[in-house]
């Protein structure tokens, strides 16, 4: 999976859809170049819908599948998912605020079984209180005026809201205890973050652990990531890793593994996960 263009993100199920017609030609036996033919289009225009770096046209989508020998109840369906997919996400209304390469970011999240993460230098988005997420975008974004960083806040605000669903995703993330001891936002805001981050640690599908100090270094002393986990197997694991103009996303299993690999290891040699709400009772104390 490429950087996603600046012009915004694919829905996670415009992917998947993209995944499946790649999947039906292959089975077809067909090339791209045979495919573009029947559309009288370029062999590029087939590969962007197969890698969801366009939008599912409709009338292109009904003729690739039956040249695919696709069934007509599988085909209504599948351009049914599509008009579904073409759709923008509920994050479009943030477009003005939202960094083109962070807008896959907010697609994989919303659809994501389960989501782990490294974070060494502030609380994870999704478990950020609203005065701690000011100070944080105020700092990351120095010249952006008061009301777009408001903006941001409210989207920040909003993506927390999956962690409420019926469905929500299982969080599994380790902070480095750096993360509890950067005074962000005075006093106040640490303390509430901490309380924050306490209650958290109740909810059965959220699991937080501290790399300590004392632990010393470790895999992933580099920076930040995010591994995403789908329920469909369809979509593999997806990693996320950011800078400061720009952001990668990784599906090649090779590259997979090595942040699994390493994030297993953090996991094993942080403070194990039922001792996290008396390491922050006990930072909390200290403020």
């Amino acid at each position: 999976m490429s950087e996603p263009r600046s012009g915004g993100a694919p829905t996670v199920l415009r992917v998947i859809l993209g995944r499946r017609l790649q999947h039906l030609r292959e089975k077809a036996g067909l090339t791209y170049e045979e495919a573009a033919r029947a559309l009288d289009v370029t062999h590029a225009t087939v590969r962007r819908m197969e890698k969801a770096e366009t939008g599912l046209k409709i009338p292109y989508v009904e003729k690739l599948l039956r040249l695919y020998a696709v069934g007509p109840e599988e085909i209504g369906a599948f351009l049914a998912l599509a008009r579904q997919g073409n759709r923008p996400g509920w994050w479009h209304r943030y477009r003005d605020v939202l960094p083109g390469w962070f807008s896959a970011f907010v697609s994989l999240e919303g659809e994501a079984a389960v989501i782990r993460a490294y974070e060494p230098h502030y609380v994870p988005g999704l478990l950020q209180t609203e005065d701690y997420a000011r100070a944080v975008l105020r700092a990351g974004r120095p010249h952006l005026p008061e009301p777009d960083i408001e903006r941001c806040v409210a989207l920040r605000l909003e993506r927390q809201t999956l962690l409420s669903r019926p469905d929500a995703p299982v969080l599994w993330a380790v902070i480095d205890e750096t993360v509890l001891r950067r005074p962000i936002g005075g006093p106040g805001v640490m303390r509430a973050q901490l309380d924050r981050l306490i209650q958290a640690c109740a909810l059965p599908h959220v699991h937080l652990q501290v790399m300590p100090f004392a632990a010393g270094p470790h895999p992933a002393m580099y920076g930040p990531f995010h591994i995403f986990r789908f329920q469909t197997g369809e979509l593999p694991d997806v990693v996320f890793t950011e800078s400061l103009v720009g952001a990668a996303y990784l599906d090649e299993r090779d590259d997979v593994t090595v942040f699994l690999e390493a994030l297993d290891r953090m996991c094993a040699q942080a403070a194990p996960v039922h001792s996290t709400a008396a390491i922050l009772d006990g930072v909390r104390k200290e403020i």
